[in-house]
């Protein structure tokens, strides 16, 4: 079986070594055997391990949640739907982002037209809305 440096794993795995080292922290990637040398050997299993972890916080899953995911994969009594119940939870989340980020983008739009772009920025409208006591988000 093939073992790999930690530079090695984070090459391959798209990450850099710090990356690698705060997953292992993380308990995201099992400690691996040190090489008589003293290096960490990962096995070529981490490769999968890590690019796994990319693809879900692709997705905005949580390295806690990702954390769980792992764990789910393989306690034998799990299901598909126990997965599925996961990836439909993270898309009510997802949901709920669109909605806060398009009431932000409700909220800015009217500021920004109503900012010329010129003069002082003392004066300027978005600053001004910013710095009153009126409540922008509603």
């Amino acid at each position: 079986m093939e073992r790999l440096t930690t530079s090695q794993l984070a090459s391959r795995g798209g990450v850099n070594l710090e990356t690698i080292r705060y997953y292992e922290r993380r308990g995201l990637l099992p400690k691996p055997p040190r090489s008589a040398s003293g290096y960490r050997a990962f096995s070529s299993d981490a490769v999968r391990r890590v690019r796994f972890i990319k693809q879900a916080q692709a997705l905005g899953f949580s390295l806690r949640e990702i954390q769980e995911l792992f764990a789910l994969r393989i306690a034998p009594d799990t299901t598909r739907a126990d997965v599925r119940e996961r990836a439909m939870a993270k898309i009510a989340d997802i949901d709920e982002k669109i909605k806060k980020l398009r009431t932000m983008k409700k909220a800015l739009s009217p500021l920004t037209a109503a900012c010329c772009g010129q003069g002082s920025a003392s004066e300027c409208p978005i600053l001004e809305s910013l710095d009153s006591e009126k409540e922008i988000l509603r």
